[in-house]
């Protein structure tokens, strides 16, 4: 990916961030190497010398559309607007998959920081990542039950103030989708008044310096 840059070719990516360990979650990032049987995730292919690669040719137009749209069916987007824009430039059929099952969340509002709406969520990984190793060390989410169910969580599904969490905001920062939210973006979003957001997210912040 960094060489495809370099020479100023373009290969898209949402789960890669340049301050995050690089996983090849998304596979939006696939190009092709000459050679080899399957599509190479660009994010963790190694340069060699020789290696011809195509960034950008049918074969790996069609993966990263099938990709966009599969996403499209199960998540909301809405909140997306780099993967929109992938979908408007691989010309990605938001209705191609009208039966797919949607994942689908209640918004959790459990602290006066942030909120979750894992119903936007990719399970792109970056959050998991900033909260561990790669940033706060703290690990107050991961990773929760397998295959379509699977979904960002807290340990023993805990609410948010009583894991590790020390809510330095930057799991919300690398989100791509709006799964994570800071509180008071949301309240205006629900129609509050500033005034009202000011007062209620300060009420919360009181009643949580009290419990401690």
């Amino acid at each position: 990916m960094k060489a495809s840059r370099h020479i100023g070719a373009n290969v898209p990516t949402i789960c890669y961030h340049e301050h995050c360990t690089a996983n090849a979650l998304c596979r939006i990032c696939v190009v092709e190497v000459e050679g080899a049987r399957v599509l190479a995730p660009a994010c963790v292919a190694q340069v060699s010398a020789g290696m011809k690669v195509h960034t950008r040719n049918e074969r790996v137009e069609r993966s990263r559309r099938t990709i966009l749209e599969m996403l499209n069916s199960a998540v909301d987007l809405s909140q997306a607007p780099e993967i929109q824009v992938m979908m408007g430039d691989y010309r990605a059929d938001s209705n191609r998959f009208p039966d797919g099952a949607r994942r689908e969340f209640e918004v959790k509002d459990d602290n006066p920081m942030y909120i979750r709406d894992y119903s936007k969520c990719i399970l792109c990984w970056r959050c998991v990542q900033v909260c561990a190793e790669d940033a706060q060390y703290t690990y107050a989410i991961n990773f929760g039950k397998r295959g379509f169910e699977s979904h960002i969580a807290t340990f023993f599904d805990k609410p948010m103030p009583e894991t590790t969490c020390v809510f330095c905001g930057q799991c919300v920062g690398v989100c791509p989708t709006g799964a994570l939210k800071p509180k008071r973006e949301w309240l205006l979003e629900q129609g509050y008044m500033p005034d009202e957001v000011m007062e209620k997210t300060r009420d919360e912040r009181r009643r949580k310096k009290r419990k401690n």
